[in-house]
C-alpha cells in the first residue's frame, strides 16, 4: 500500500467520522428542539466551536443549525396549531422558543401568515397522501413563504 492511497483512506475515514458528528447535531435538533438549545451548546456537545459548527453544518445541510431548529419549531407548531387545543402563545412555549414575538415573526416568514391566522384557516390536508401533505405544508425557509392554497390547487 502506497502512502498516498492510506493518506487518501485516512481522510476519507476523517470526512466520515466528521459528518457523522454533523447527523449527530441534526438529530439532536430533531429530539430536543423543545428544549433551549443554542449553536453553543450544539457545539460543545460534539467537541467543535460554535463557528466552526455552523460553517459545517450549512455546508452539510444547506441552512445553520439555528435555522434548522426554529424550520423543526415551526413544523412542530403548525402541527400544533391544526389541533386547535392550545393557544398561539402556549404552542409558542410548547415548541421551545421563548419569545412571543419572534416565534409569530419567524412562523410568519416560513409559513407566509402569522400563527393565529394558521390557527383559525389551517391548510386543509384532508384526502391527500401524507408524504404530499407533508411537503405541501413544510415551512419554507430563506424568506421564501409561498401561498399553500396555490400548491393545493396544484393537486386537485
Amino acid at each position: 500500500m502506497t502512502a498516498e492511497r492510506t493518506m487518501t483512506e485516512n481522510t476519507a475515514t476523517e470526512r466520515a467520522k466528521h459528518l457523522a458528528r454533523l447527523r449527530r447535531v441534526r438529530d439532536r435538533i430533531d429530539r430536543e428542539y423543545a428544549l433551549p438549545l443554542d449553536v453553543a451548546a450544539l457545539a460543545r456537545g460534539v467537541n467543535m466551536s460554535a463557528g466552526h459548527l455552523s460553517r459545517q453544518f450549512r455546508a452539510a445541510f444547506g441552512e445553520s443549525p439555528y435555522s434548522y431548529l426554529m424550520t423543526r419549531r415551526i413544523e412542530r407548531a403548525m402541527a400544533l396549531l391544526r389541533i386547535g387545543e392550545l393557544s398561539v402563545t402556549e404552542v409558542c412555549f410548547a415548541v421551545g422558543c421563548s419569545s412571543l414575538g419572534t416565534f409569530s415573526t419567524r412562523f410568519t416568514e416560513l409559513v407566509g401568515v402569522p400563527p393565529s391566522v394558521f390557527q383559525r384557516d389551517p391548510l386543509t390536508v384532508a384526502g391527500i397522501p401524507a408524504c404530499v401533505a407533508k411537503q405541501v405544508t413544510r415551512p419554507v425557509r430563506n424568506r421564501e413563504a409561498r401561498s399553500g392554497t396555490a400548491d393545493l390547487a396544484l393537486l386537485a
